[in-house]
């Protein structure tokens, strides 16, 4: 297994005709290479969230406790870095969830130029392999006239997962304030409703990707066993809470105490078994692994 980081840099076509000095965009890409795969990480930006997002309902001393040991702000906003893996694999290109797109937060929706940068095509992704459907993992399918922002992927998404963001009846259960990622969600997926592939607990969309069911932050989230690592989603959302205190029940997962015994079992596996894992809103690039450190765990970036 090799991991290494490169800075990536863009130019648009108009910067390409501005003069040598305009201004070029910058990615990092973490690369994890090993068993006939390839696997980059790329940054579709962040998400900025107010800490009640995550930390409502959590007792007061408890949270000011994790905000001083991770060296967070009450203040807010929490940062949550957004990164899309890529797999290159035989004469497959996939990628993992899409990103957010533009109408989402202005923080995100980057994968395009990312992708761009790592000399990626579009029309080059032959499968799109979803975790789940929030919007900073779903609504980059489409572009600004509802057309597959990757017109030659193949796209898959847990049967359980799709049905809940098609079925009408979720908008009466989701809550008001996720209400737009129903709505959102279910505007796309109707979109490519004949374009999505349905997968299962324990299916294999393609060789060497596995999905385990891993319910609570969504009743349909997927995570994917790729061999080498083990490609988490948001099963374990964030670098802080979910290692130090994974079984702590947090406002970012719609059932949270599924999510906080489905993320528990999760971390003490992948500390256990010294996996890799990536995370979609880990730090550094994403790839690391699960330590274990006094009661809980914490992140160790590859």
């Amino acid at each position: 297994m090799r991991l290494t980081r490169r800075r990536l840099l863009s130019l648009s076509a108009a910067a390409l005709a501005a003069p040598a000095l305009a201004p070029r965009r910058a990615w990092t890409a973490t690369t994890l290479e090993g068993g006939g795969m390839r696997l980059d990480t790329l940054s579709d930006g962040r998400l900025e969230l107010p800490p009640s997002f995550i930390f409502a309902g959590v007792p007061e001393a408890e949270t000011a406790a994790i905000f001083a040991r991770h060296g967070l702000s009450a203040d807010g906003p929490l940062i949550a870095p957004c990164n899309v893996t890529l797999l290159r694999t035989g004469d497959r290109t996939v990628l993992f969830d899409v990103g957010a797109g533009p109408d989402f937060q202005p923080t995100a929706g980057e994968l395009p130029a990312a992708l761009d940068a790592l000399g990626v095509a579009p029309e080059e992704i032959t499968d799109v392999i979803f975790t789940h459907g929030h919007p900073d993992h779903l609504w980059g399918l489409l572009d600004e006239f509802d057309e597959p922002v990757f017109p030659e992927a193949k796209l898959w998404m847990g049967g359980v997962e799709f049905d809940y963001w098609t079925d009408p009846a979720t908008a009466e259960t989701i809550g008001e304030a996720r209400l737009a990622f129903f709505a959102g969600a279910q505007r796309r997926l109707d979109a490519v409703a004949d374009l999505v592939e349905r997968i299962e607990d324990g299916d294999a969309p393609l060789p060497g990707v596995t999905a385990r069911l891993t319910p609570g932050h969504t009743p349909g989230h997927l995570v994917f066993d790729l061999g080498q690592a083990l490609l988490v989603g948001d099963a374990v959302g964030n670098g802080h809470v979910a290692f130090s205190q994974p079984g702590l029940e947090v406002g970012s997962d719609q059932a949270p105490a599924q999510a906080a015994e489905t993320r528990a079992k999760l971390v003490a596996e992948l500390a256990a078994s010294g996996q890799a894992l990536i995370g979609f809103h880990l730090p550094d690039g994403g790839i690391g692994t699960a330590v274990a450190e006094g009661e809980g765990y914490r992140f160790a970036p590859a």
